[in-house]
């Protein structure tokens, strides 16, 4: 850490000399995210914006992993440290190629504006599939490994920044982001919203952090002296940079009418620490400077801090000083690359039913096959937003007709467009369910794919979003969806109901018809292929849902309201659907013998231990899932604590050791801080929550070990 700090100082004082030659408007234009050359001081152009939570996106070919929130349903850190890996691995490739041909245009450099970290407080948002989910716990684990991967473990040089996006307190309506306050208590502010964001940069040491569009608690999170001054650089000493969001600081005038003008704008963005501009407000600091409103000096910290970043990522550096650039362009979309991402596609899905053990289908017991529905060859469901180009790309309809190959018929049918009445203009409404009725009676199997795809749940101003600029208008399936689904089940044959989309959909008639659930998410390149195998049993579906799917729209309260309560697990007091860290495996997983190394909860925590036995007939993977219940009036439902991954043959067992540090035990009160209170505590072991509808559909009841605190402890930060 010594070395590490020293070699940071070193970046700073060669940072300090640079900017000191710099003239006024060079300084400046270097705080937008298309910064110029300044060929007399040796400065190369430099776009900032490059994209990258799911691969590197939006500059040609690369791995196209599963879409952020498949990625958290794999429960997996390792996993996401991986695929981080592979994110900063192809970033460098390309832009070593790219830059061989001075072509350095936007997307192509190493500052990745991802991972995308905020709290999907509700389903209906369309962003909520870029992120890791509903739970502050499971976000930061995942988050941390992913920033830590795609960073990499040099001790002088990053192999690409990440970036911690967007802080904070932001989740929809996309539709009125621009001028919309979002307004939380302190309890929910630093026990739900910010926890994973803290986590990034305490522990991750992310590079760059992003503001959000929206104000919180009135102030313009781009320009917050209450989130990048107090909190982000005063209470977690973040040391890299701050970028807005694209065109956020216009909105302080345009849209939250904060500032009377573009000057006044840039200078609270400035003056609070935002060192970067996505957009070209910031050509006002010219102005700013000459009225006082921003000092010249707040212009060279940042500055400072923009170029510390280039030189952590090498870019001033002799090229064969920095290891990274030895990373060629074939790593990337690699075989290697390819098998990793067929890999986790395989590990992001999450069974949600398998009456009479349907699933896996046996191939030789099968002479036809039905896959029917709008997402059976949809691509566009494949990948998600923010996304880079496959070079393959393998459909559902494409893995299964793949996998059985000339030995079984593949009978298809689109069924319905996606969300229209109909297909072709002139038809009538619904024109394929005669078709789906008849494909259905001819076969053994009906396969069912439905769900959303990118062009339904997305950022506002996406290109193709049809509802709501991008937010989903309710959680019901989309047009004629749900009379094809029905169709299906009507046949009599057994139905397999394949969900691709982002988010939570009301899955009410695919639990009480179909004969299994798959939910596939939009599940990359190759997750066709990892669907087909996952049907066939070539692999074993271990994923656990990262939120909660709810039985419709009635279960949620008002969307613009940031209040938790009555939201995702923690806080919800009606019965789900399926529940968040709920999901089936082809084997069975018993547990056994929980224990904890103390029975009082100490300064260091408590170490927890369970024995997972697999007594059913497959390989699989099952998630030690461990929660904890403060047992006072109150208190949030059983929160996640830990997790582990475990991998067991068929009558194998193994000891599963956990830590729970004492912050696993502490809670907000209403001033925002954190402290664990005298009493009981519950930690619960298993595969699943400790709630009533997860033991009614896995049929156990986790394990639980009763804790003690003596006395008051607050948790500093």
């Amino acid at each position: 850490m010594k070395d590490r700090n020293q070699k940071l100082e070193q970046y700073r004082e060669r940072a300090r000399a640079l900017v000191a030659q710099m003239t006024l408007k060079e300084k400046i234009s270097q705080m937008l995210s298309w910064a110029p050359a300044i060929p007399r001081l040796g400065i190369p152009a430099y776009n900032w914006w490059n994209e990258g939570i799911h691969g590197v996106g939006r500059a040609g070919t690369a791995t196209v992993f599963p879409q952020a929130i498949g990625l958290a349903a794999s429960f997996d850190e390792d996993l996401l440290g991986q695929v981080g890996e592979a994110v900063g691995v192809e970033a460098r490739g390309k832009y070593n190629m790219y830059r061989s041909y001075q072509d350095r245009d936007i997307y192509k450099g190493l500052t990745i504006w991802a991972p995308n970290v905020n709290i999907f407080r509700d389903p209906r948002w369309g962003r909520g599939h870029e992120t890791y989910g509903e739970d502050p716990y499971l976000t930061s684990r995942l988050g941390v490994r992913f920033v830590e991967g795609m960073q990499g473990d040099d001790p002088d040089y990053l192999r690409a920044a990440a970036c911690a996006k967007h802080f904070a307190v932001h989740s929809g309506p996309e539709d009125q982001r621009h001028y919309f306050d979002a307004k939380v208590s302190q309890q929910d502010l630093w026990e739900t919203y910010l926890p994973a964001f803290r986590a990034l940069v305490k522990e991750a040491g992310v590079e760059a952090v992003m503001g959000a569009y929206n104000r919180t608690n009135g102030e313009p999170c781009c320009g917050s002296k209450t989130l990048l001054v107090d909190i982000l650089r005063g209470k977690w000493n973040f040391q890299g940079h701050v970028t807005s969001d694209c065109w956020a600081i216009k909105d302080f005038h345009e849209g939250h009418m904060v500032t009377s003008g573009p000057v006044d704008s840039v200078a609270l963005a400035v003056n609070n620490g935002c060192d970067l501009n996505c957009g070209d407000l910031y050509a006002y600091l010219e102005e700013a400077v000459a009225e006082g409103k921003v000092k010249e000096e707040t212009i060279d910290r940042s500055l400072v801090r923009l170029f510390t970043t280039r030189m952590k990522l090498g870019m001033f550096d002799a090229e064969e000083k920095v290891p990274y650039n030895k990373i060629g362009y074939d790593a990337v979309d690699s075989r290697e690359m390819q098998a990793l991402n067929l890999e986790v596609a395989e590990k992001i899905l999450v069974l949600l039913k398998n009456e009479n053990h349907t699933l896996p289908l046996d191939k030789s017991k099968l002479h036809r096959v039905a896959v029917v529905g709008p997402n059976a060859d949809n691509r566009k469901a494949l990948v998600g937003n923010y996304e880079g180009t496959a070079s393959r790309y393998v459909t559902v309809l494409d893995g299964i007709q793949e996998y059985l190959g000339e030995d079984v018929q593949v009978r298809y049918s689109e069924g319905c467009h996606l969300y229209a009445d109909k297909i072709q203009g002139l038809a009538k409404s619904n024109e394929l369910i005669s078709e789906v009725r008849g494909v259905c009676a001819e076969c053994d199997v009906v396969i069912c794919c439905l769900g959303l795809d990118a062009g339904l749940e997305g950022e506002e101003g996406d290109q193709g979003n049809q509802f709501a600029s991008g937010d989903k208008q309710s959680l019901s399936l989309p047009g004629n969806q749900e009379s094809v689904l029905k169709a299906c089940i009507e046949s009599g044959k057994p139905v397999v109901v394949v969900v691709l989309s982002g988010s939570a959909l009301a899955l009410g008639t695919a639990q009480e018809g179909a004969a299994a659930v798959l939910q596939a998410w939009y599940p990359g390149a190759q997750g066709g292929r990892a669907v087909a195998r996952a049907l066939f049993g070539e692999c074993n579906p271990q994923g656990k849902l990262p939120v909660t799917f709810y039985h419709s729209d009635e279960d949620l309260p008002a969307f613009t309201d940031y209040a938790m309560k009555g939201r995702t697990y923690r806080y919800m007091e009606k019965e789900p659907l399926y529940p968040f860290g709920y999901g089936l495996s082809y084997s069975h997983f018993t547990f056994r013998d929980a224990k904890a190394d103390a029975a009082q909860i100490g300064p260091d925590g408590v170490d927890v231990r369970v024995t997972v036995v697999n007594d059913g007939q497959y390989r699989g993977r099952e998630t030690v899932e461990v929660y904890v219940k403060a047992e006072r009036p109150g208190t949030p439902n059983a929160q996640l604590k830990a997790l582990a991954k475990v991998d067991l043959m068929p009558g194998e067992e193994k000891c599963v050791t956990l830590h729970l540090p004492q912050c696993a035990f502490a809670l907000c009160n209403e001033e925002g801080i954190s402290e664990v209170l005298p009493g009981e505590y519950t930690v619960w072991l298993g595969g699943s929550q400790p709630d009533a509808r997860s033991i009614l559909l896995t049929g156990q009841k986790p394990l639980n070990i009763l804790l003690h605190q003596k006395e008051k402890v607050v948790i500093s930060d």
